[in-house]
């Protein structure tokens, strides 16, 4: 089934289901979505203002970076939900991971986002944040759990430690957002 074409409602349906999938990786990619979403609006609303003309440049660069990744955050939604179906165990895990390390890509351009863009629209960078930080511990969950039926230890331990560094710089960088955030709406 491809989710990703279905109405929200009827994902909504599907995932309340008493179904198997889609579960928590497929919502973890849509939240990502979401938050790769608000980005490109953001940034949809900054480029052409006179006021933010020196940022055009990286705001572009920026647009095509969370496009790509809206994408990519949309086809995890339903290739997550496949690959639990399919009892594909490599997959379940490396879908999960590919959202999280989208998820900390992501979340990177926040900070730098609320400097660069359309002040009225500041408030959608903390929400971005907050949904991608929000994806990308969902993904990690998935990830854990994954791991624990995966055969190989050594990548277990290689993916828990690369996981262990992103989950800081992912806390830091929505703390990060959400100060830059609160210091421009209440002064």
């Amino acid at each position: 089934m491809k989710y990703c074409d279905s109405t929200l409602k009827h994902y909504l349906e599907y995932l309340a289901a008493r179904k198997p999938a889609p579960g928590g990786g497929s919502a973890a990619a849509l939240a990502a979505g979401l938050g790769a979403a608000l980005i490109s609006k953001v940034i949809n609303f900054t480029i052409g203002k006179p006021a933010y003309l020196l940022y055009e440049p990286d705001l572009r660069m920026m647009l095509k970076i969370s496009e790509e990744a809206r994408a990519v955050f949309l086809k995890f939604v339903d290739e997550d939900a496949a690959a639990f179906s399919r009892k594909d165990m490599e997959a379940s895990l490396n879908v999960p991971l590919s959202v999280a390390r989208l998820c900390y890509d992501m979340i990177c351009l926040c900070p730098d986002l609320v400097k660069k863009s359309n002040k009225n629209l500041v408030s959608d960078v903390a929400v971005s944040a907050i949904l991608l930080e929000s994806a990308f511990f969902s993904a990690l969950s998935n990830v854990e759990i994954n791991l624990k039926f995966f055969p190989h230890k050594k990548t277990g331990l290689s993916v828990r430690k690369e996981m262990k560094k992103k989950a800081a710089v992912v806390l830091a960088m929505r703390a990060k957002t959400e100060k830059k955030v609160g210091k421009f709406i209440r002064g």
